[in-house]
């Protein structure tokens, strides 16, 4: 079973009732502060990371981008653009981990991630 840790700024319970109502018995979803969320997945403890804020990369992923390194880390939705599933498919083979979204967009996108990443 994998495990996602929602890190972030904004909506983090929403992101987690919507992860594991997607994932069912694929995953467990833990929410966290940005920092716990972000060492977990560099500990092993956790195997995705999830976060919203208003940019998308700003508060959603700064410390994840901080412990982790930006190789895997991938900003999926900022304001006025939206990365298409292609898009998002291709970051999660590549070894993306860490995703980061508008809040406005965690309907459109927390679906097609977790489709390709777990």
């Amino acid at each position: 079973m994998k495990k996602i840790v929602v890190g972030g700024q904004m909506d983090k319970q929403k992101i987690a009732t919507l992860a594991q109502k997607i994932a069912g018995d694929k995953a467990s979803v833990e929410v966290k502060s940005d920092v716990e969320a972000a060492m977990a997945l560099k500990q092993g403890k956790a195997d995705l990371y999830l976060g919203a804020c208003n940019t998308g990369g700003g508060g959603a992923l700064a410390m994840a981008i901080a412990i982790l390194g930006m190789a895997v880390c991938s900003t999926v939705s900022m304001p006025g653009k939206i990365k298409t599933e292609d898009e998002i498919r291709a970051d999660a083979a590549s070894g993306k981990k860490a995703f980061g979204f508008t809040a406005q967009d965690i309907d459109r996108v927390v679906p097609i991630i977790l489709k390709y990443a777990l």
